[in-house]
């Protein structure tokens, strides 16, 4: 009985040794020990937890494969909306499209479950990972097509080529490679029958012809793409009007200014071309080039609708005659910003048939400021409405925000908002002009384009001249101007007389005290004013 006792106390003391070491085991795996279960069932569970996670975190939020609309100019825009990668292992981009099949399946847990690593989760994305979005199929560059890009050699027909390639190809670019000069006369990249969404990629520099056989008698526009869909003009480069060959102003301290020059001034028409005109297109896109001295307009965008310009510079001197920035006409749905303008004229003209104007974040100056305007020319009919203003810096410029219409005219300018402009030794800060004259003088006539509702919201700085000029019609008086944290002090320039604010038959409200107190404003609405809508008018 003894020996059997003792057998079976050492049967029981190897049994605890046993379980003391299993114990043991599962302790160093984890500071809590949890009970084992089947490999099925613990990659069920974390197939449900990704699920959940991604389509309540993600799915909604995550950009798909396609590429969206109106996508960012930027050549590598695409690729930035991009992120495969997540802290944790998530569903790759397509997901909320085509959500993945569940684990238990096995369609994607097929092989071997692997030991636990940080690997993993980093390799998914990469098998699973549809292609990036679409990119442009082909690239035309200029040289293949027998550009030389020395500045001297005409190279118009090879930008001819490669546009027509482009052009039949669609979804494709025209390449102007970086550091070459391309001398390019004259040209049309022009629809309707070019497949969409074409983008030009400016990295070189374009010149433009400066002898007067180039351009004939004259010409509206150099560069012009027209009834186009989808196009986008990018990159860094420059196009170069090389204006002075045009300008009519004569700097007598001026070195350079030789016989030869003053001969070839001569021979130019005096038609002067736009430098880069945009007729009749949709969903245009210009980024990140550089204008400098175009001989009249920078930028024009002419029947257009989806137009978005932004992170450009517009350069030319303040003595070059009717150099506006950018000219907008007959055309809706347009958004400007982070763009700088230094010119000879409006830095930013917004002509009739106009709506839907957004601009902000710009920089003018020098210039004349940004205006709406001069409408109803000659007796015509004109519309603008729903144009907004804000954030906007201008430096030493003639005007700041302005309105100015021709005496005679018809229509109806509604709906404007100027907000959070910072002006700083500007002439004339705040202008509405019903009686605009660019000539000697003008005849008077009593119709009008109408003015109505005008908010005015942080106008603030310095002005040299007049801090506010309200002149509006005696048969349609200005009505609807609202004027909220206006203020304006003077600077005093040698040759320049301050004047008080000016006000004609201008009506509306002042929210808050102004500097200085603009008491010339009439409070209220102009008796009898029975003003259509502009819906009747336009």
């Amino acid at each position: 009985m003894k020996l059997r006792a003792k057998g079976l106390g050492l049967l029981l003391l190897v049994l605890l040794a046993l379980c003391s070491t299993i114990d043991v085991s599962e302790a160093r795996r984890g500071k809590h020990w949890r009970p084992r279960s089947s490999p099925s069932s613990s990659q069920l569970k974390k197939g449900k937890g990704k699920k959940s996670t991604s389509h309540r975190q993600h799915g909604s939020n995550r950009p798909s494969s396609k590429p969206p609309v109106s996508s960012t100019p930027s050549p590598g825009a695409g690729k930035g909306n991009q992120n495969p990668y997540q802290p944790s292992p998530s569903p790759t981009p397509s997901a909320p499209v085509n959500p993945s099949p569940s684990p238990a399946n096995g369609s994607r847990h097929s092989s071997p479950k692997p030991p636990p690593s940080c690997g993993k989760g980093h390799q998914q994305p990469s098998q699973s990972q549809p292609p990036p979005p679409a990119t442009q199929d082909a690239v035309f560059n200029v040289v293949d097509f027998g550009a030389k890009g020395d500045g001297v050699t005409d190279d118009t027909k090879a930008f001819e080529g490669a546009w027509a390639a482009a052009c039949k190809q669609g979804a494709s670019t025209v390449l102007v490679p970086p550091e070459l000069e391309f001398l390019v006369g004259p040209i049309s990249f022009s629809g309707p029958y070019c497949k969409p969404n074409i983008i030009f990629q400016l990295e070189g520099t374009i010149l433009a012809p400066t002898s007067a056989k180039a351009w004939g008698s004259g010409l509206l526009q150099w560069l012009e793409f027209t009834k186009l869909n989808g196009i986008v003009i990018q990159g860094n480069g420059i196009i170069n009007g090389r204006g002075q060959q045009w300008w009519t102003y004569a700097n007598p301290e001026d070195e350079d200014d030789d016989d030869t020059y003053d001969v070839e001034l001569e021979r130019m028409p005096q038609i002067k071309p736009t430098a880069l005109r945009f007729y009749g297109s949709f969903n245009v896109v210009v980024a990140g080039i550089t204008i400098v001295n175009s001989s009249q307009c920078h930028l024009k965008f002419d029947n257009c609708q989806g137009v978005m310009v932004h992170d450009m510079t517009i350069s030319s001197p303040e003595n070059s005659l009717n150099t506006d920035g950018i000219h907008l006409q007959n055309s809706k749905d347009v958004s400007i910003h982070h763009t700088n303008m230094a010119c000879g004229d409006d830095c930013i003209s917004i002509q009739t048939g106009c709506s839907n104007i957004n601009i902000h974040n710009v920089n003018c100056g020098p210039g004349h400021g940004i205006s709406i305007g001069g409408l109803g020319r000659d007796n015509t009919k004109a519309c603008v409405s729903n144009v907004t203003v804000r954030d906007v810096n201008m430096l030493r410029t003639m005007n700041g925000v302005r309105i100015k219409t021709w005496q005679g005219g018809v229509g109806l300018v509604q709906d404007i908002r100027f907000s959070n402009i910072q002006v700083s030794e500007v002439q004339t800060p705040i202008i509405i002009d019903q009686f605009y004259c660019d000539k000697s003088t003008c005849r008077n006539q009593t119709s009008a384009v109408a003015v109505s509702g005008v908010q005015y919201e942080n106008i603030r700085g310095t002005f040299t001249i007049k801090p506010v000029h309200f002149a509006c019609s005696d048969s349609l008086p200005c009505s609807g101007i609202s004027l909220t944290g206006v203020q304006l002090r003077p600077v005093q320039v040698p040759h320049y007389h301050l004047n008080n604010p000016f006000c004609w038959q201008a009506f509306g409200e002042l929210y808050t005290p102004t500097v200085p107190p603009i008491a010339c404003l009439q409070i209220g609405k102009p008796a009898g004013n029975n003003l259509q809508t502009y819906n009747d008018i336009c």
